[in-house]
């Protein structure tokens, strides 16, 4: 499994509109095979920061299998307006170091 983090930076005045992308964007990651879960968190602070936090089963499949599908075409359009906000997208691997309670 990897861990897909994409930070953006969305004005206030389109911040409801970009939520309401990956609202609409979600039901494109949970028709993949590929995704395991996602999460979109909002800074407190900053309030025009935002991270997406997605599973995939790996980066091979999120780059070479999810990417060239039909589901992929739909998430593209839904989000593509927002590409240029894109401060950061990086996959990062688990370590051992975590807790859940």
């Amino acid at each position: 499994m990897t861990i897909e983090y994409i930070r953006y930076k969305i004005p206030s005045e389109t911040r409801a509109a970009f939520i309401n992308s990956y609202l609409k964007a979600g039901e494109s990651l949970r028709a993949s095979d590929y995704c395991l879960g996602y999460e979109l968190t909002h800074g407190e602070e900053e309030p025009e920061n935002f991270i997406l936090r997605i599973k995939w089963t790996s980066s091979e499949d999120h780059i070479n299998k999810f990417r060239k599908s039909d589901v992929f075409k739909t998430f593209y359009q839904d989000v593509a307006p927002y590409f240029g906000n894109i401060q950061e997208m990086k996959h990062y691997d688990l370590t051992e170091v975590y807790w859940k309670k």
